[in-house]
């Protein structure tokens, strides 16, 4: 065997390998939610509030918080444990058979400069000052935000999105781990509209600047993204962390997306952002919670039990996709 060929093998072989293994070493992974730091300052969150709430560190305080946050009833619920089992098979799945069609921004970005290029000719610009990379870091987040709020909007608004969107909506129950229960179209979708709206900005830097420009980040993460994430496991949890009526009109506290999971009439479709509730606000779906406020979790129509197995998860969304259609054919061919 040539060495070309050896290396092809041996290249395919650790990228499917470290695919698979993936899931399990997200902790060690600064790009994913469930990194070590951001687990650890989503405690520490937690603790924080439930010893204000409280109003004493006195005797039974650990106790009281293992029982209040920390729960059996939360932890090893059936729809709990259904995602843990989604976590590894959907990270499994999904990079090894979708990631070859997710839109890239890198090639949207090349795509830009390029077609700037045969408009324009050649911008014959340097290297990016000071200025040019806030600029860039502040608008990469802003359309990082909106591609996510657009993507998790359409998902809402379009039946047949909504049908692979409810898996993620059938938790009963929330943890970290309940970000990662989404059907891959959902992923899909998700991925699409933010790195096509940062790919664009990125293709128009690219022709402005010769050398490449990235925003300001921190342990390769951008920097306001990494700030999210420090709070960001509390949305998928049962804290109540509220920012207040001022804060939470600017950006999307936990208690904000625990509410986007009610059952509760008044809150469906509300607080779709993923971190600024400006585009809630400008869409008319923001929800500012007055305090703090109990409901249950779920679809709210008694089916998301339908939705605690892995398989189900994945077959279930086309399942009912294909009734409705046949349910529409034979009302239009009724005379």
């Amino acid at each position: 065997m040539d060495p070309a060929t050896e290396k092809a093998i041996y290249d395919t072989v650790f990228e499917a390998t470290s695919r698979v293994i993936s899931p399990f070493f997200a902790v060690l992974r600064s790009d994913e939610l469930l990194y070590w730091p951001f687990l650890l300052s989503a405690f520490v969150l937690a603790l924080v509030g439930f010893a204000i709430a409280r109003g004493s560190l006195g005797r039974g305080f650990l106790g009281d918080f293992r029982r209040t946050y920390f729960s059996t009833a939360v932890w090893w619920h059936p729809s709990a444990r259904a995602d843990y089992r989604f976590y590894i098979v959907n990270g499994i799945l999904f990079p090894l058979i979708f990631g070859p069609v997710l839109l890239s921004g890198f090639w949207v970005s090349g795509q830009v400069a390029a077609l700037l290029n045969g408009w324009f000719g050649s911008s014959g610009g340097g290297g990016a000052g000071i200025g040019a990379i806030l600029l860039y870091s502040v608008l990469f987040f802003l359309l990082y935000d909106f591609g996510r709020y657009l993507g998790h909007y359409v998902q809402h608004r379009f039946d047949l999105l909504w049908q692979f969107h409810k898996v993620h909506h059938s938790a009963e129950v929330l943890t970290p781990i309940s970000n990662a229960r989404a059907h891959p179209v959902d992923l899909l979708c998700m991925w699409t509209f933010p790195h096509a709206f940062t790919g664009l900005l990125q293709g128009v830097f690219a022709y402005l600047y010769a050398e490449a420009i990235t925003p300001v980040s921190y342990l390769g993460l951008h920097v306001a993204i990494f700030a999210y994430n420090l709070f960001g496991n509390l949305r998928h949890s049962h804290v109540w962390l509220s920012y207040g009526p001022v804060v939470s009109r600017l950006l999307i506290s936990p208690a904000m997306h625990q509410i986007h999971h009610s059952t509760e009439e008044r809150h469906f479709g509300r607080n779709i952002g993923y971190a600024l509730s400006l585009w809630d606000w400008l869409f008319g779906t923001l929800y500012v919670p007055r305090g703090h406020e109990h409901f249950e979790l779920g679809l709210g129509d008694g089916s998301e039990a339908r939705y605690r197995g892995v398989w189900r998860m994945y077959w279930l969304p086309l399942v009912d996709i294909a009734a409705q259609y046949r349910r529409r054919l034979t009302v239009s061919e009724r005379p």
